[in-house]
This record gives structure tokens, sequence and C-alpha cells, in this order.
């Protein structure tokens, strides 16, 4: 299969009529920005990506509603949860008695903020940390990340967020994880995985990318090759069909140099069945 033949195209659909829409989602995002009352971690605990932490998750709310088209009561994993980025501002979204959330992290302080904080207040989302072996995040852990195996029964989950995560992993490692997306989504759940898909250069990259030896992978800084790593488009888009997901888009970020809603690159990936 190739890069384009594993692309099914479908035409956008509106945000669902169960959760808010259009300027209704618009006030909720512009709230979760300067809501005092939102849990916050201390700024020198945040150790996931750079940017606004408030604005970032806002803006990721948004794109998972209108992309990846998450309703209220569905149930969310977020694999590496990190200091709840995510799972903040989905406390918001997320219906208290039907919807639910699960997030993953190999960090303990981010899990532990994140349990202490969040999960007193909104039951249905819990933390979990994972020992999983990472040179960056956990280089002491016991896991292997080709070995991992999430702890939840097939089918478990209608949403699943990886953000930042491909960015950081090699390739037979994000081969693993797609995998786990594949088993753990139900019938017409949705994984919402970002990344640099490499296909060719725009000339205004804000990374500069280097092949990693002759494999897929990608990298962009020398002295930390899974500080930023891409992966080809190609691989990407089989490795997605082959553990039984059906690719619906990859959006292309504004990391290259492009007009872009995001930064990195956005894919989305059903699975088969459940009538949608």
């Amino acid at each position: 299969m190739t890069a384009m033949t594993a692309l099914r195209q479908i035409a956008p659909e509106p945000a669902p009529a169960s959760g808010p829409a259009g300027p209704e989602l618009d006030w909720l995002l512009a709230s979760l920005q300067t809501n005092r009352f939102m849990p916050h971690p201390p700024p020198d605990s945040i150790f996931v990506g750079d940017g606004d932490y408030r604005a970032i998750g806002a803006e990721f709310l948004g794109h998972f509603i209108r992309i990846g088209r998450l309703q209220p009561h569905e149930r969310v994993f977020d694999i590496g949860c990190g200091i709840g980025r995510m799972a903040v501002p989905l406390t918001q979204y997320l219906d208290p008695a039907r919807g639910s959330y699960d997030g993953v992290d190999p960090v303990m302080e981010g899990i532990l903020w994140c349990a202490q904080t969040i999960t007193p207040a909104y039951p249905r989302f819990r933390f979990q940390r994972l020992d999983i072996a990472h040179p960056l995040y956990n280089p002491q852990g016991s896991l292997p990340g080709i070995e991992v195996r999430f702890g939840f029964a097939n089918g478990s989950f209608d949403f699943i967020t990886m953000i930042s995560v491909a960015t950081h992993l090699p390739p037979d490692e994000l081969v693993v994880y797609l995998q786990e997306a594949a088993r753990l989504l139900a019938p017409g759940g949705r994984l919402f995985l970002t990344a640099f898909a490499i296909d060719g250069s725009t000339g205004l990259e804000r990374l500069s990318f280097k092949r990693w030896q002759d494999g897929p992978g990608w990298y962009a800084i020398d002295e930390a090759p899974l500080a930023a790593a891409g992966i080809d488009t190609a691989f990407l888009l089989e490795q997605a069909a082959q553990a039984g997901l059906t690719v619906e888009n990859l959006r292309p970020g504004h990391w290259r140099g492009i007009s872009a809603a995001h930064y990195q690159d956005v894919l989305i990936a059903t699975k088969p069945g459940g009538g949608r």
C-alpha cells in the first residue's frame, strides 16, 4: 500500500450536536485560558513542550472536537499525558457521568500532580505511571519501548491521543504504539496523533531533519535524536494501516513553514466498524 492509497478521503464533519459548536465552542476555549480556578501546575514543573500551558491545552481541545470529532460522552485515552496539559481542558468538556479519561506517562512527577489535583475533583479522570524506558524522559525505565502493552482490555476507548509522542519515538517503538492504539480502540474510535511526517522539503521548515541511518526515522538535533524525531510519511501511513486502522487524513502542520492551524502534523485514523 502506498502513502497516497492509505489515505481515505472523508469529508469534514460538523462538531457533534451533543457538544458545543461554533461560538459556544469558541467561548469555551477562550474561557479555559482565563479561568483562574482551573488547575495549573507550578511553572517550573512543566516538562512537556514549550509555550503557554493553558493556551496549548485549549488549542488541542478545539482540534479534538473539530478535527477528531470528540464527543462529550466518549472514553479518552491520553498516551503521554505528561502533567495534564490535555486533561485539564478536557475536564470542562467530557460529560462527568458518561465520559472518561485515562492518562499514562513515564514521568512520575506529572502523574502525581494530575492524580492529586485533577482526580479528586473529577473521579472519572485517572492517571497511571508506566515505567517505560526513554533516554530523555525516563532513562532508568524498566520496560523497553518495543515491549509496551497498556493495561486495558481490547476496545476500551473511543478516542486515543498521542500529542508530541511520536516526535520522541524511534520507528520500531512507534509501530508498537500504533498496534496498541488499534487494539484499544472500539470500532469507530479515532486515533489523534501528532508527528513530524517527512515527505519532502518545502524549503521553509522550522526544523531541519536528517535521516537516521537508512531507516524511516529522522532527527533534528544531533545531541539528542529523540528530542525531535521525524518519521517517513509513507512508513507512518503504512504502519497505521497494518495495525488495522483506516487513515482518514494527515493534516500538515505549520512547522513546515506553511499556514496551518497546528504546529505538528496531525494524523486521524479510525478503527473500522461502529457504523461510521
